[in-house]
């Protein structure tokens, strides 16, 4: 979500009025993030989410627009694309594809407690089921493969102790995928980064209540397992240390096992997963840390944390 082209009020409001959203009287870039374009905008019918996409092609985006659409549709709260008259979702902005969508109410929980986890399990346990039927496959686009590939371009900027660890965790989830536990593994749409800042929350009657899970970019179809784990690494983890936390991680699990029960595949891979989901996102940290693109807004995550992540996740596997 950082700011890597320019969008002037002017072409923002040329946009709007063709979605029928009325004239445009705010835009402003929305800093965080190290993947698109974004900016919230202001227009006489509400609060709207324009984005432009920096690494995603006209070809890919259908999928995860199609997804946010097709999971609104069935009661799940997530932002909801503006089509055109001709009902087209994608739309180009700069030459670049680009989105609409509607803003979710409520803020980001980043110091969650049980309550929070839970909703959070809860909901993603709802979404995955509400996802068995849509029709687009896509893969995870930084998935295994991903990590096969992305690995050599960053091993030279490690120290020779976390290159060993890379390599042999990458090593270990290549043998993984090829288990038949693995294959064994229910699959479908995944949000594969829904992190506590792309988790929105309100607070009603004192009690906090989940308002919508957004920033589906990430998404793809692959094992609902791993979403579970990456969710886990964020959600259910002391930031500090990397250190699970029992109690969260707990009404996590509970909450989303209680919509849809683990399988026993995914009970004997849980282990595995929240490594491999520390890995994927220590892999990525690493390429976006080392080799950076310009951005006029841009604050790099620090690739270190993950590591802790993973170092906790090997040495103290958590079994449900």
């Amino acid at each position: 979500m950082a700011v890597y082209t320019k969008v002037s009020l002017k072409e923002a409001k040329a946009l709007l009025r063709q979605l029928d959203l009325g004239d445009t009287t705010a835009l402003r870039g929305i800093e965080g993030g190290i993947e698109n374009t974004n900016y919230f905008a202001t227009t006489e019918s509400g609060e709207y989410v324009l984005t432009l996409f920096e690494r995603l092609s006209f070809e890919q985006l259908p999928y995860y627009l199609q997804l946010m659409k097709h999971l609104a549709q069935r009661g799940i709260p997530v932002p909801n694309p503006m089509g055109n008259k001709a009902g087209n979702i994608l739309h180009t902005v700069k030459k670049k594809p680009a989105s609409v969508v509607s803003k979710l109410r409520g803020k980001s929980e980043l110091a969650p407690e049980v309550a929070h986890c839970a909703a959070v399990g809860d909901m993603l346990a709802r979404m995955h089921l509400a996802g068995r039927d849509f029709d687009m496959q896509q893969p995870n686009l930084r998935g295994l493969a991903w990590w096969n590939e992305t690995t050599p371009v960053v091993l030279p900027h490690l120290e020779p102790a976390q290159a060993q660890l890379l390599q042999s965790e990458l090593a270990y989830q290549n043998h993984i995928a090829e288990s038949s536990a693995y294959a064994a593994l229910p699959q479908g749409a995944i949000h594969a980064d829904l992190f506590r800042d792309n988790v929105m929350f309100e607070t009603v009657d004192g009690q906090p209540k989940l308002s919508g899970f957004f920033d589906f970019y990430f998404a793809g179809t692959d094992t609902w397992l791993f979403d579970l784990a990456v969710c886990l690494n964020d959600w259910c983890i002391d930031l500090a240390t990397g250190a699970n936390d029992a109690a969260r991680c707990d009404a996590f699990l509970a909450a989303y096992s209680a919509v849809r029960p683990l399988t026993a595949a995914e009970r004997q891979l849980l282990p595995a997963m929240l490594r491999a989901g520390a890995l994927r996102f220590w892999i990525s940290r690493l390429w976006d840390f080392h080799l950076p693109r310009e951005a006029a807004m841009l604050k790099a995550h620090d690739p270190s944390h993950f590591e802790r992540v993973l170092r906790e996740r090997v040495a103290h596997p958590i079994t449900p």
